[in-house]
Order: structure tokens, then sequence, then C-alpha cells
């Protein structure tokens, strides 16, 4: 369901729509298997919420309804469905969380493998391995927003999710998410 009206510059009710926003994402986080089929079409926010035992060394804000989960990443999108399920369950050439998620796992051990297309991309075993992975591990939230930029740039400053880059202020870049997205950029090369 769409947060009527809500659009940039509407004066003194920004700040209660990017609360109203903030209450959903916090709201149970639903298994992959259940979000993709509740998924609108329309624009809005989401986010991707993990265990801690997932990532460990990242500190996230916990969920507000189920506290022993932790906000990984925040991300906006002109389409819901098309975002989560073309973008984030399936390429990693055109996913950031994807790419640092890879990054972030082949330390753990999982020996993902790189190809060199027109960027660095998992091999197709590996994109089906990751998203097995994702669908075990991970847990998703999601708001309809008109328009969604202002939203999430605001909610990436107030809540810095860990796997976020953009828009997060320097003090609050996560080392580790650094140097995943730099190793897993830097593990093909152009042929």
């Amino acid at each position: 369901m769409a947060i009527p009206g809500m659009r940039a510059g509407d004066g003194p009710t920004d700040e209660a729509r990017v609360e109203e926003v903030m209450r959903r994402l916090s709201g149970v986080p639903a298994g992959l298997d259940v979000a993709v089929q509740r998924l609108s079409r329309g624009s809005g926010v989401y986010a991707w919420w993990a265990a801690p035992s997932s990532f460990p060394d990242l500190p996230g804000p916990p969920n507000d309804s189920v506290p022993s989960l932790r906000m990984l990443y925040l991300g906006k999108a002109t389409s819901l469905r098309s975002r989560i399920l073309r973008n984030h369950l399936r390429r990693s050439g055109s996913s950031t969380l994807r790419r640092t998620l890879a990054g972030l796992l082949v330390s753990e051990g999982y020996g993902y493998r790189t190809i060199w297309t027109d960027r660095v991309v998992l091999i197709p075993e590996d994109e089906t391995r990751l998203t097995a992975w994702m669908h075990a591990h991970l847990r998703l939230t999601w708001a309809e927003v008109a328009e969604p930029e202002t939203v999430e740039a605001e909610l990436v400053r107030r809540l810095h999710p860990p796997l976020n880059v953009k828009g997060v202020e320097p003090e609050h870049l996560q080392a580790a998410v650094v140097a995943a997205r730099s190793s897993y950029n830097s593990s093909s090369r152009p042929v």
C-alpha cells in the first residue's frame, strides 16, 4: 500500500511521512518466498534483514518487530517487484547488494567465482548459489512511496545500514564492506 502524497517538498509533513516509511520497514520481515508473491510493481523503498550470525562483524539497526534481525541494506526502486526479482534475486551485474554479499561471503569460505563480461559478474552456477543463500538467510520489508529517492536518502542517513555505501557518512562506512566490494571488483579482469 502506497503512502498517500509521499512527495518531496511537502513541508512539515515530510518528517511524518519518513517516520511512516520507517514504521513500515520495521514491520515483520517476510521470507523471500512470501515477499516475491506480494511485491507490487509500484515505486518504493525496501530493507533487507538478517540474523546477526549471518555477518557478526557488521552492526545494523534492529528490526522493531523482530529484534533478532538486523537491517543490512536499504534501497529504492521505481518498481519494487522488478528491482527485487530481476536484479537482487537474479543478477550480480545489476545489483550492488548481490556483489557486496558475494564479496563478503567469499571471505566466509563460500568460494564464489566471477567472470568478466562488461563488468565483474558471478558465474551462472554461483548466481544460483547466492540466490539460494539469500532465500535461506535474508528477509525483506518494503513500503510503496511515490518518490522514493528522497525517502531512501533520508533513511540511509539516519539508519546507516552496513551494506550501504552511497549516502553514508564516512564515519559510518563499514571497512569490511568497502574491502569486500573492492575484492569482488578485482576478482576478474577484462580479457
